[in-house]
């Protein structure tokens, strides 16, 4: 498969944030898979640790990223080659739904009717035979009233986050009149920093400071969209404040030459942890990049982000992958790795894209490199790629803006 082919994969398989993200695998900026197969040491070990993972095969629908979802009956988690140990599906701001799991644990299924206009996250758990555990994490947007729009937002209220978290709204329809939505829309700090929002395309608009939040400031962010028309016939229903609190100032510096990462807080080197980047075939998208969610286990298949083998099937398909938070909609993420041998970590880039940490399978090791960032992390932290030869990532490739200068960040407002 030719780059630009990969790229064009990417993209067609990717979703807008705002509680609706995709793709869970490693991908960077680099040349594709040539669908062979591969017959690298990282190939080998990727195989190698798809073949130690569980056999469970959990299945959650609707959907990752599907929107609008039915609110009644839609629901539900399934496995195969395995039984089910823990399934819990809240709402975007972390309130639980009752549900239960089959006399068989074989299915799970919610108690009551869901919420309409709503955004849920599906998190689930099943063992193999063999005693071995598999991850599963989905989230879904069910239906709004045709007539009417909504946005999906992030952060969620009362929530605290890195310096680098923009507020991001999700429209689930195509917004015509930009401007009478944004002058809807006002985002404020404490810290008195000037914030403006920035259109991406019709359906998403981010607000963000020109530099990141101050540290211990308060956001907050009001919704008075009741009656505005976004589209011709197309009016909002949202009257809300949101407030969430940024947290101490930490931005992490991957070199990928060096295959170092410097870990700052307020300036300050905190910890310098040997990294494995993306391999020159697989290289690495650089830039500044914000975390925007965490998996403590999770799984990664190669075959979501285009990496196939010449059966169809992913180049690697790894169940437990610990320690992973994402960097972008398009599948990158720092996530830990046990499959690597520890001398992999500082001096050699092998992985499909991702960022890699040394780690250990089950994630239940605090002591290791990956267990401790993953620790001392909030979503809306920022990491930096650079010197890896790859171009920079795309601003709206996750919640990634700041790639932006302030000229151009201001020129997309709509106010």
């Amino acid at each position: 498969m030719t780059n630009s082919k990969r790229r064009k994969a990417l993209l067609a398989s990717s979703a807008l944030l705002g509680g609706v993200l995709v793709l869970s695998a490693c991908s960077g900026g680099g040349k594709a898979a040539d669908g062979k197969g591969g017959d690298t040491s990282q190939a080998k070990a990727d195989k190698a640790a798809a073949q130690e993972s569980s056999e469970a095969q959990i299945k959650i629908t609707p959907a990752d990223g599907s929107d609008n979802a039915s609110i009644n009956n839609s629901a539900a988690v399934t496995v195969a080659k395995g039984t089910l140990t823990a399934v819990t599906m809240t709402t975007a701001d972390g309130k639980a739904v009752p549900g239960g799991i089959s006399a068989d644990k074989t299915s799970w299924k919610p108690s009551g009717q869901l919420e309409r206009a709503t955004t849920y996250k599906v998190s689930a758990t099943a063992t193999d035979a063999k005693g071995r555990a598999a991850h599963e994490n989905a989230s879904f947007t069910t239906v709004a009233p045709a007539h009417s729009f909504i946005g999906s937002f992030t952060p969620d209220n009362g929530t605290t986050v890195g310096v680098g978290m923009p507020v991001s709204i999700n429209f689930d329809k195509a917004i015509t009149n930009k401007a009478a939505v944004q002058k809807g829309i006002t985002v404020t700090s404490s810290s008195g920093q000037q914030v403006v929002g920035h259109w991406f395309g019709a359906n998403r608009l981010d607000f963000r400071p020109e530099q990141y939040w101050k540290e211990n400031s308060t956001v907050t962010l009001k919704l008075a969209l009741d009656g505005v028309q976004g589209a011709p016939g197309v009016y909002g229903v949202q009257q809300k404040t949101v407030t969430f609190h940024i947290g101490r100032n930490q931005v992490s510096y991957v070199d990928a030459k060096t295959k170092q990462m410097k870990v700052t807080q307020d300036g300050r080197t905190i910890k310098t942890i040997p990294i494995s980047a993306g391999s020159p075939e697989h290289t690495t998208y650089e830039g500044r990049m914000v975390i925007s969610e965490k998996f403590q286990q999770t799984r990664m298949n190669g075959a979501t982000v285009g990496f196939k083998d010449s059966d169809g099937k992913g180049e690697y398909d790894i169940k437990d992958v610990p320690h992973a938070m994402r960097l972008t909609s398009s599948g990158t993420f720092i996530h830990g790795n046990y499959w690597g041998g520890p001398g992999v970590f500082g001096n050699v880039n092998t992985s499909h894209g991702c960022v890699g940490l040394q780690d250990a399978k089950g994630a239940n090791d605090p002591s290791t490199p990956g267990a401790w960032f993953y620790n001392h992390s909030l979503i809306g932290d920022v990491v930096v790629v650079q010197n890896t030869g790859d171009k920079t990532v795309q601003p709206d490739n996750g919640l990634n803006g700041w790639n932006m200068s302030w000229a151009q960040w201001t020129a997309g407002s709509a106010a």
